[in-house]
């Protein structure tokens, strides 16, 4: 028998460049430590890469996570679809249930390692930022305003909640600062679904993967053996109480192809955005350098004579109209032709535009404008200070303005917000001047959403419908009008304010809610508490069917 000899051990080659470019173990510049290379190699993108992507959205500002979703965090997603799919419909306690059920899973997944971690050069590795405390407060703002619907049953008011619920969120998961970053953490959160989705793709694949190899047929086993033992001993149970049949039947949806395409649909959208917040949390976009460098700086008459002149027109005006901004019943009832709706509604457009373009000018001028100089730093407060004043008793006349129209035709749903909205740009320019004392408002963007979000939550909880419905009581009391049929389209947040009505006024003002409450869905996910309190005061003192319900008095 013979053996082949054995070829030669060949000794490992150095890696050699291509032409052109520089050893790896030549240092290419002073700073930069010796075995690190000016271009690293293909492998560092296998490790920690795609590198190729730098602009705003993307690697260098949102580089998102370095490997796929595991598992456990698919799986975890996939839960919290579901809960959502199952508790989401038109308003209620399901949204609550859904939002508590999103937020847990997404504090519940580990977060991921973020690119880099394991390059093992130290100008390449990206270090993991800590989490800031504020991302806590948003995200527990996002849950109260998903539970406004559990509250109150105003459908307008849930959904102006909802709207705000997804800054919040993404005030959460991205945490701008300033009013760039914060629209770009808005803008990443809408996108980050599509970002995401071939992230937890990959990680639905590990999934099938293990699957193939056996545990899949446990998993479907454990399943079809959990729902047909609930579906046994819960049948059991119904038939054995009347009362938990019933609970069964409010906790069970009817299935039928209007629920199914809906409960498919809120999976899907469900799914998609708490992949898209997976995603965000997994490695937050770096928004710090959202902002760029120092904005370049003009000269200081190129911006100090506009705003000055400016302000010498503002201070004109509210010098000039002085008696037309503070006048009130006196001025609308001495000016020929004038109602207090031309009143009030000028004094709203008025607030609107002006206020809009004030802030405009203001950032644009707090951006560009120079303050190394001391002369130039007194500048800026005060013709921007002088500004921000001179607005605010624009501010101020709107409201007594709006006081004015609600005091005589009665409140409504919209006089209520612009009432509030005006109150809260009030409050953003007070903000406006706290930063100009010291000339920072780093903090501005956050504190003015906050407010606003505080605002929206303590008008819930102040339950608006039955504000607008006692303002409404107590104008008939005062005049003996009422507009009943503007009344009787409020939500049941305004029955125990129109229940103090009497005889026909009461049957009239609460028949056509009494009737929405009857036809609408009494499952446990659009229970509210107005809802409910509604319920139990007109199960009380039923509603009979009006006939010649008086004439609706003018609302202006």
């Amino acid at each position: 028998m013979t053996t082949e000899p054995k070829a030669p051990a060949r000794t490992p080659q150095p890696w050699t460049p291509p032409a052109g470019q520089p050893r790896p173990d030549q240092p290419d510049r002073p700073d930069r430590p010796a075995g690190v290379p000016k271009q690293a190699p293909a492998v560092i993108a296998l490790v920690s890469g795609p590198w190729q992507r730098t602009g705003m959205f993307g690697r260098g500002v949102w580089p998102g996570p370095g490997r796929p979703a595991t598992p456990a965090t698919a799986g975890v997603l996939i839960l919290a679809a579901l809960v959502a799919s199952v508790s989401i419909t038109d308003g209620g306690l399901g949204w609550l249930v859904a939002g508590v059920a999103g937020t847990a899973a997404l504090a519940g997944i580990r977060r991921l390692p973020a690119p880099g971690t394991t390059v093992p050069w130290p100008d390449l590795t990206v270090r993991r930022r800590a989490a800031d405390p504020a991302r806590y407060a948003w995200a527990a703002a996002t849950v109260a305003l998903l539970g406004v619907g559990t509250l109150r049953s105003a459908p307008w008011l849930f959904a102006l909640a909802a709207l705000t619920a997804l800054v919040t969120s993404a005030l959460a998961l991205s945490n701008g600062r300033s009013f760039r970053a914060v629209a770009m953490g808005y803008l990443m959160f809408l996108g980050a679904p599509f970002r995401a989705l071939p992230w937890v793709t990959r990680g639905l694949a590990s999934i099938r993967r293990r699957a193939a190899g056996g545990s899949g047929m446990r998993v479907a086993a454990t399943v079809i053996t959990s729902v047909f033992l609930l579906l046994l001993f819960g049948a059991l149970f119904a038939s054995a109480d009347a009362t938990f049949a019933r609970l069964l039947e409010s906790l069970v949806p009817e299935i039928n192809g209007g629920t199914t395409f809906r409960a498919v649909f809120v999976f899907v959208v469900a799914g998609g955005v708490l992949g898209g917040a997976a995603y965000l949390r997994a490695t937050p976009p770096d928004l710090a350098t959202v902002d760029g460098g120092p904005a370049r700086k003009v000269n200081r008459w190129e911006w100090a004579v506009p705003l000055g002149l400016l302000a010498l027109l503002f201070l004109g005006f509210v010098a000039v109209q002085l008696t037309v901004l503070f006048g009130g019943s006196a001025h609308v009832l001495d000016t020929e032709g004038l109602t207090y709706a031309e009143y009030a509604r000028g004094g709203f457009w008025q607030l609107l535009i002006v206020t809009g373009l004030t802030l405009a000018v203001l950032g644009v001028a707090a951006r560009w404008a120079p303050r190394d100089h001391p002369l130039d730093r007194m500048l800026i407060r005060g013709i921007m200070g002088a500004l921000s004043v001179l607005t605010l008793v624009i501010v101020a006349s709107a409201l007594h303005r709006m006081t004015v129209y609600a005091d005589t035709y009665g409140l409504t749903r919209l006089r209520l917000l612009v009432f509030l909205c005006e109150a809260w740009l009030g409050l953003v320019f007070v903000l406006v001047l706290a930063a100009g004392l010291r000339l920072r408002a780093a903090w501005l963007p956050r504190v003015a959403i906050a407010a606003g979000v505080l605002t929206l939550l303590g008008l819930a909880i102040a339950n608006p419908d039955r504000m607008v419905a006692d303002s409404g009581v107590a104008r008939y009391e005062r005049t003996g009008r009422i507009d009943s049929e503007y009344l009787g389209t409020l939500s049941p947040d305004a029955v125990p304010a129109l229940n103090r009505l009497d005889g026909k006024m009461r049957d009239c003002t609460l028949f056509f809610i009494q009737q929405r409450l009857k036809e609408g869905d009494t499952s446990w996910s659009t229970w509210s508490y107005g809802e409910s309190e509604a319920r139990r005061l007109l199960a009380t003192d039923p509603i009979a069917f009006p006939s010649g319900c008086p004439a609706a008095g003018p609302y202006g």
